[in-house]
């Protein structure tokens, strides 16, 4: 922080000079005058980037004490994570998604299509069209790819794979662990939702199952583990109790989705959730009654959505679509903040995949199904980051990072899962 006396430097009058041109440049940005903001960009040579950010009008406001009247809504609480209001200088600190590495590559017997983290960031499971379920330990994966590495007097630690289910007769669509239990859910094309319980090495069946009359597609476990929300090929969206199995479904038919839900995510804070579609629109939900209250229609240019991820404070919400275009949406306006842009040579995905951000949100990840390259930008200016092959033969079909370290999981249609880390002395 500088001090009053410190405003006589020359030094730190340039500096907050640049600070002032910067919170300029991110107003500017964040009321939509695009052109205007990278006119003055190039003018004061504003170095790195400026993301959007309307800090300079809550500055104003203090200043003058004006009640700005602002209603409040369920998108104000903010806790942590990404906030454009307040890092116009915040610099990334966590290492770029390009320094990670191969440690580990399992394979199925067909293209593998899903994949997650337990919510520890310490198992890893994949899903495949050959119906088979893997769930691998990430200690064990460290361990087998760097033995080096291992404390001495270490026992060497078993195979990665610590389970491999065959419940399914199609196949798995999507995975996702309890949020509190050692639960995996896995969705699939069978028309079916199951539950396992991973506590128990001899289980092989899962203990619930939820059927349907159409393929599954995703799921998502309230943060409390006592709901789930399903998608499927049709487009109502189901919402199960975890405990009985009885389904819920909103009662007005005119806020359903026209087609089939293919991504659906709650808010850490379980006051919101959101679901994409083939139709192109992400719809937000009340996370109690269940009732829809907004709708971005046309959310990437009528392009399929591809995926949905509220960042940990629950202020924005990121989107991928199969324009290839990746967005950022500040969910108390209802606004396009930030558009990631430069991934695909083509302008439209054959496949579905999806943005995730790094376990800081520091960085948004993306795969480019042409080249099968990770594209990865800073998530607070966009500016792009290093390229970085990812060695699949096939398109990407499912990345996920860990909550907790810097990792992450791809899923190819080359019937591998790759885990990615970052290693404490890589550069």
């Amino acid at each position: 922080m500088l001090n009053d006396t410190d405003f006589v430097d020359p030094k730190n009058v340039v500096k907050c000079r640049e600070l002032l041109y910067r919170m300029m440049i991110s107003q500017l940005f964040y009321d939509g005058h695009h052109q205007v903001a990278v006119e003055l960009t190039g003018l004061v040579r504003a170095d790195p980037p400026c993301p959007p950010s309307d800090r300079l009008l809550n500055i104003f406001r203090q200043a003058c004490q004006i009640d700005s009247n602002k209603p409040t809504n369920v998108f104000d609480e903010v806790t942590s994570g990404l906030d454009l209001e307040f890092e116009i200088e915040s610099s990334a600190l966590a290492p770029e998604p390009a320094s990670y590495e191969t440690a580990y590559v399992t394979s199925h017997k067909a293209a593998c299509r899903a994949g997650c983290f337990s919510y520890d960031g310490q198992l890893v499971a994949t899903g495949s069209v050959d119906a088979s379920i893997k769930i691998l330990d990430v200690d064990r994966m460290l361990a087998k790819s760097a033995p080096d590495e291992m404390e001495p007097g270490r026992e060497q630690q078993g195979h990665p794979v610590i389970r491999t289910l065959y419940d399914h007769t199609d196949e798995v669509s999507y995975l996702e662990f309890h949020p509190k239990d050692q639960i995996l859910a896995s969705a699939s094309r069978d028309h079916t939702v199951k539950l396992f319980d991973i506590s128990k090495a001899s289980v092989k069946k899962a203990y619930r199952v939820l059927g349907d009359c159409v393929p599954v597609r995703c799921l998502a476990f309230h943060p409390t583990g006592d709901y789930m929300a399903v998608g499927t090929d049709h487009h109502v969206l189901r919402v199960y109790d975890v405990q009985t199995g009885q389904c819920f479904v909103s009662a007005i038919p005119s806020q359903q989705h026209t087609e089939s839900i293919t991504c659906v995510r709650y808010a850490p804070n379980a006051k919101v959730y959101a679901t994409g579609s083939m139709d192109g629109s992400i719809k937000l939900w009340d996370g109690v009654s269940g009732r829809c209250i907004n709708t971005f229609a046309q959310a990437h240019d009528g392009s399929e959505i591809c995926s949905v991820v509220f960042t940990r404070n629950g202020k924005y919400l990121l989107s991928s679509g199969e324009d290839s275009l990746v967005k950022l949406w500040e969910l108390s306006t209802s606004r396009c903040l930030i558009a990631y842009t430069g991934a695909g040579t083509t302008g439209k995905q054959e496949h579905q995949t999806q943005a995730v951000f790094n376990h800081t949100e520091d960085y948004v990840l993306f795969p480019d199904e042409v080249t099968t390259s990770l594209c990865s930008w800073n998530s607070r200016n966009a500016s792009r980051c290093h390229l970085m092959s990812l060695g699949h033969n096939g398109a990407v079909r499912f990345i996920v990072h860990s909550p907790t370290h810097p990792a992450f999981l791809t899923c190819s249609d080359d019937y591998r899962a790759r885990f990615w880390v970052r290693r404490s002395n890589s550069h």
